[in-house]
């Protein structure tokens, strides 16, 4: 029989090593013919991004050898940084951020010129012999990036033409079936993609030279996104005019709605190249969509504005790509890992190509996740999934609850969701509860949901946070005395709001977060320089509020324990943020600790160090609150202690 063990000292066959050994970040499925491509990213090889080929015999090849990597430096986050054409790969090497060439079985040859360029969501058009790409041009060192739309002539690797400039940012270049127009997206500061972006369209000549530029929706109170063109050659795009992004059509004068229900058909564009939908035909469309943090799949008849559930055993679902009567994508579920998925509509089968982690784990150790809906502040509701504690071993003494260990997301304009990933049963086969919320602003709400963190970033997600651990502590599903946060990046941020603001959690951890955002907003990339504008609001002109939220400022109010994380390439939050911040926390003598992972950027990539970190914040919970830890992890120096 299992025996009573406190909650938090658990022991667990999930170890920080297991969640590494067998996990890749999957991702851009693309179809050529009757091949499959996708991207594998590899812990174990310092995160580098192969692309790797299916055959129709089923057999997995890499395309890229060491030290190739796929990834394109463009906005910092990249994504789109490859394509496929009749078996010949193009593709963005991080490296030097030039585009190189594959053909079948050959090796990698640059394409474009060494210098300051970066490329990313490059299409093929092959009739005029170009590549059509983003191009994001960083040789005016003390000065922003400048991002255009450009051709490359596919001989000398040359931008033959600029196709469109003068905005801030553009993505999404999309040619029509007969190749006589462009389709693309622009937005400016102080916009993000979610915020208000517009379509446009260009007539082409023989040249690709573009003419009649017109715009066709959006504005900066509506983003307008994935603009696509169906077979018989009429221009779809999603858009959120109504609340919700739902997909619309442009028949050359007037905008139509193909659907209007409360579900959001695509994901927040951090990246490039990430589609939510695709066309079987000019009159279906397959695509994604999201309803109360689950996504699925339909079928949407375009004249009848009819959709029929596709059957699928995911509820997640990102990278959309259509052709042939199949349709690529990744997806998972909460039992079942991100695998990158090939559907077979003609047999109605689904086929896995590959799979995120191989690792087997017996199902006695993994918490299914319940979703929960908790009050919050102004009379609202926030939601997140709740992990309970899971180990088949042990039980847990009676009348305790468990530690709890709130996760909050970045972004902020991001969303959780109910999907297989060892990082949590790490925590919650040890004992441990998990909340991960979706705090006012995440995405999969709609567009009022979304802009609930506007001006209001680092109140309403702090108390969001609070408010789920205080509603779960109230029913008795988590220890109010042990209850801790985490989170990366603007989690990280929200992390040390509520450490420094709020006295609801006990510890924390924090992932490269901020702590200065007045840093954040001088001191950041091009893509997110004004992002702040929004959710804090304009600076120089509001920096009372940028000082008054920033936890920096307020060091002398944190009284619970933290741990810091912080890659040395970090080029989003610069390691001076974390430094900063531990140094001030460390000066008031309470418990802290900073770990520093060279060469790393925004977001740890390499195996080693994702393990290091999990191991190292078990460590450092289990000193600051008396839980039993694995004596085979490494201590961390902990000041203060």
């Amino acid at each position: 029989m299992p025996k009573p063990t406190p909650y938090g000292s658990w022991p667990s066959p999930i170890s920080a090593a297991l969640v590494v050994a067998g996990s890749l970040r999957l991702s851009d499925p693309r179809l050529d013919g009757e091949y499959v491509y996708f991207i594998e990213g590899r812990p174990q090889e310092k995160g580098r991004n192969v692309i790797v080929r299916r055959t129709p015999d089923g057999a997995l090849t890499d395309v890229l050898p060491m030290p190739y990597d796929a990834r394109s430096g463009a906005h910092e986050y990249g994504g789109g940084a490859y394509t496929v054409h009749d078996g010949t790969v193009f593709f963005v090497n991080f490296a030097d951020q030039r585009i190189y060439t594959v053909e079948p079985n050959g090796e990698p040859r640059p394409l474009t010129p060494e210098g300051a360029l970066r490329y990313a969501d490059l299409v093929v058009d092959a009739s005029r012999n170009r590549l059509l790409c983003i191009v994001e041009d960083h040789s005016e060192s003390d000065q922003q990036a400048v991002n255009t739309l450009a051709a490359i002539d596919l001989d000398s690797g040359d931008i033959a033409l600029t196709l469109a400039e003068g905005d801030d940012f553009y993505s999404s270049p999309a040619i029509s079936p007969d190749g006589t127009q462009i389709a693309w997206m622009a937005w400016n500061h102080p916009n993000m993609p979610w915020d208000g972006t517009e379509v446009w369209v260009a007539d082409l000549d023989a040249q690709v030279r573009p003419h009649g530029r017109r715009q066709v929706a959006g504005g900066p109170d509506e983003s307008a996104v994935q603009p696509k063109w169906s077979p018989d050659g009429t221009l779809y795009f999603i858009s959120d005019r109504t609340d919700w992004w739902n997909l619309y059509r442009w028949d050359g004068d007037e905008i139509h709605p193909v659907l209007e229900m409360d579900a959001e058909f695509c994901h927040p564009q951090w990246v490039f190249g990430r589609f939510s939908y695709g066309f079987l035909s000019p009159q279906t469309i397959l695509a994604i969509y999201t309803q109360n943090g689950e996504w699925s799949l339909g079928m949407l008849d375009t004249e009848t504005g009819k959709l029929r559930e596709v059957k699928t055993p995911f509820t997640y679902l990102d990278y959309v790509q259509v052709a042939d009567e199949r349709l690529a994508c990744v997806g998972g579920s909460a039992t079942e890992p991100n695998g990158v998925r090939l559907y077979d509509l003609l047999a109605d089968e689904w086929h896995t190509l590959q799979r995120a982690s191989d690792v087997d784990v017996d199902p006695g150790y993994l918490s299914t996740p319940q979703a929960v809906e908790f009050p919050t502040e102004g009379g609202l509701t926030a939601h997140g999934l709740y992990y309970p504690p899971k180990n088949k071993d042990v039980t847990a003494p009676k009348d305790e609850a468990p530690p709890l260990i709130v996760m909050s997301h970045g972004g902020p304009t991001s969303a959780t969701a109910s999907l297989f990933d060892l990082r949590i049963p790490y925590w919650t086969s040890r004992g441990f509860a998990v909340l991960d919320v979706n705090y006012g602003g995440s995405t999969g709400y709609g567009r009022a949901y979304r802009q609930r963190l506007n001006l209001n970033w680092g109140v309403v997600d702090v108390q969001d946070c609070e408010n789920g651990a205080k509603y779960l502590a109230a029913q008795g599903m988590a220890d109010p005395a042990r209850l801790i946060i985490r989170g990366g990046s603007a989690g990280g941020y929200t992390t040390l709001c509520a450490l420094t603001f709020g006295k609801t959690f006990q510890a924390g951890a924090s992932h490269y977060g901020i702590g200065d955002l007045e840093t954040l907003a001088t001191d950041t990339h091009k893509f997110e320089s004004r992002y702040l504008d929004t959710m804090i609001g304009p600076y120089p002109q509001d920096k009372n509020t940028y000082v008054a939220r920033s936890p920096v400022n307020h060091y002398r109010q944190i009284e619970a324990p933290v741990i810091f994380f912080q890659g040395s390439e970090d080029k989003v939050v610069p390691p001076n943020q974390s430094e900063t911040m531990f140094e001030a926390v460390r000066a008031k003598e309470i418990p802290t600790a900073y770990v520093l992972f060279e060469g790393e950027g925004h977001g740890f990539r390499q195996a080693a160090n994702i393990q290091r970190a999990l191991e190292a914040e078990l460590y450092f919970y289990g000193k600051v609150f008396g839980f039993n830890v694995d004596k085979s992890i490494a201590p961390v120096k902990i000041e203060n202690l």
